[in-house]
């Protein structure tokens, strides 16, 4: 009964310690979030009990009748393996950058947290689900008071050849956006021009203020702006 007791137990744990990351996750916005959190901490969990008993289940053979060679890391590896499907499909490339990698790690970490609960490592686990909480937690206000550069892609279309391309340009630069290439394009006969302009910035730019007064220059038809890949 106490045997039945201790797995039920670290069960229950494993389950409180991957709704923690997951909630993290969840309030975040990701897809793997409470519930895929706490399924890979439990089956990881389980996973580590069944690896560690394997030979309680094969102990009633005699060594007469059978050699049963056992090894109880192989399916701790495995479900650690097995993780990169999972990871890699939280895992989104856009156009010009990677996201949920985060998600893939705390994934990863959570797998290694019900596996260290199913082995009897109660105090690491817990341990560990602190540190991962308070990086998750703690570093994302960190990274607001240090902005990334951020890259995109600025196309304008005018109506007419005499277009205000330093009006343009000294708007970007009023607001410290770096213009890295200009793609220029003539349209025959209607005589109109695009720009397709790489930009280089901070990510807490007011994107919205800086079309606006892009969007006030003189013959301007079309603007477009989108994520751009990183040089």
């Amino acid at each position: 009964m106490l045997d039945w007791q201790m797995m039920f137990g670290k069960l229950a744990l494993a389950a409180v310690i991957g709704a923690a990351i997951g909630f993290e996750r969840e309030t975040h916005g990701q897809a793997a979030g409470l519930r895929t959190n706490i399924l890979v901490c439990v089956g990881s969990c389980l996973l580590m009990m069944l690896s560690l008993h394997m030979e309680a289940l094969h102990r009633h053979l005699e060594m007469e009748q059978t050699v049963v060679r056992l090894d109880p890391a192989r399916i701790a590896s495995y479900a650690i393996a097995s993780m990169g499907f999972l990871g890699a499909g939280a895992i989104i490339t856009g156009k010009g950058t990677v996201r949920g990698l985060t998600t893939a790690a705390s994934l990863w970490i959570v797998t290694g947290m019900g596996l260290a609960v199913g082995a009897g490592y109660i105090f690491p686990a817990v341990f560990s689900m602190a540190i991962s909480l308070l990086i998750l937690y703690g570093f994302r206000r960190i990274k607001a008071i240090f902005p990334r550069d951020e890259h995109t892609v600025l196309t304008l279309k005018y109506d007419k050849m005499d277009k205000p391309l330093d009006q343009v340009k000294k708007i970007l630069n009023d607001y410290a956006v770096s213009v890295h290439f200009i793609n220029y394009k003539v349209e025959f006969p209607s005589e109109a021009v695009t720009y397709r302009m790489r930009l280089q910035s901070k990510e807490n730019r007011p994107w919205g203020q800086i079309v606006k007064k892009i969007s006030e220059s003189q013959g301007l038809k079309e603007i477009t702006w989108e994520e751009g890949e990183v040089p």
